[in-house]
């Protein structure tokens, strides 16, 4: 395969683009812009990818092509750690087919549209997932059988979504007991995954945006009519001129890395006290260095003191629980609440 810097380059920003990372910090702009509804449906469509798409990785195991004989360009921090999962299906081919798609619906169902726009962003669409599925190719991250199965996993799932996104929405703004069903679900979905043949970071993904799903719709049970309802002024109305966008942009973003650095201080804390009060053993992966070791004389001796409910946990196969998978739930969904209920409430303070 042909080798060029500039190719390098473009295919690297092209994979940043559609790279969770980006639609973690595009989503919040998406609300704070007055699009409320197509940001919601664009986070849990998005979660709901990232958790079947990862949850297909790590039970296929399927590796990626190998460096060397293969070229593999990593220019970020982030495609490094991509390289580190597993490679079938691929993930951003499989959400660049689910949210080009959802985006295009949302236009052409809410926005005025002719035959010439549907054939345009049609095209558009599956340009942007042509090129992304080449770069991967490219770069290499996949196999073209990676990539291909990524493009039909994204179709069915978008297939799907766009069946239910209407039900969704509305269990989600005006629902009964949302919370509590999405708290169960979200704590169901930690634990109904499969292990791969090696640890991957994608159990990790997975739990972030589990979390920021669960903080998007607890938030908006919240806060619906105040913030999200259909009548909230869009940019560049009278009500929402670009200047003002840009000063809620500067307010919302350093407010939210604030939030999430403090969740993720206090649950370093505080979700290690609780659990070793209620005798849920616990291992630390990366966040908590004390519980990183294991101390067999220490085992032995919280045995003997085990409450019911560590005897309750030891009649499951796996003898400790990775904590650092609570403090991710935690950062995240505490990150997503702030986004729509916690910086909407300053905005309205500030009159932005």
């Amino acid at each position: 395969m042909m080798h060029h810097k500039l190719l390098d380059s473009f295919f690297s920003v092209l994979s940043c683009v559609v790279s969770v990372p980006f639609y973690t910090g595009f989503l919040p702009l998406l609300f704070w812009s007055g699009h409320s509804k197509l940001a919601r449906q664009m986070t849990l469509l998005m979660a709901f990818c990232d958790y079947l798409g990862n949850s297909v990785k790590d039970a296929v195991s399927a590796p990626r092509p190998s460096s060397p004989p293969v070229r593999r360009v990593t220019a970020t921090e982030d495609e490094k750690e991509n390289a580190m999962e597993y490679g079938l299906p691929s993930s951003h081919a499989l959400n660049t087919v689910c949210l080009m798609g959802y985006m295009l619906h949302y236009v052409l169902t809410y926005g005025p549209h002719d035959n010439v726009m549907v054939a345009t962003g049609l095209s558009l669409a599956l340009l942007f997932v042509m090129l992304v599925g080449v770069g991967r190719i490219y770069l290499g991250m996949h196999s073209l059988t990676d990539v291909i199965a990524g493009i039909c996993f994204g179709g069915v799932i978008l297939a799907f979504w766009l069946v239910v996104h209407n039900y969704v929405d509305a269990f989600v703004v005006s629902g009964k007991n949302v919370t509590t069903f999405w708290a169960s679900l979200s704590l169901l979905l930690c634990f109904a995954y499969p292990k791969p043949e090696f640890p991957t970071p994608s159990f990790e993904y997975h739990t972030a945006f589990n979390g920021v799903a669960f903080g998007i719709v607890y938030g908006i049970q919240q806060t619906y009519f105040h913030f999200h309802n259909p009548d909230v002024p869009l940019i560049f109305s009278p009500q929402l001129p670009f200047i003002a966008f840009v000063g809620r942009v500067l307010v919302g973003i350093p407010t939210i890395l604030v939030v999430k650095f403090c969740s993720k201080a206090l649950s370093k804390w505080l979700l290690p006290v609780m659990c070793n009060t209620l005798g849920i053993p616990i291992v630390s992966s990366c966040y908590v260095p004390a519980l990183k070791a294991s101390d067999k004389s220490k085992d032995k001796s919280d045995a003997k003191q085990a409450g019911y409910l560590q005897k309750v946990f030891s009649l499951f196969p796996q003898k400790a629980y990775d904590v650092d998978t609570g403090i991710r739930f935690v950062q995240y969904a505490s990150l997503a609440w702030s986004v729509v209920d916690l910086v909407p409430a300053i905005f309205t303070h500030l009159n932005l």
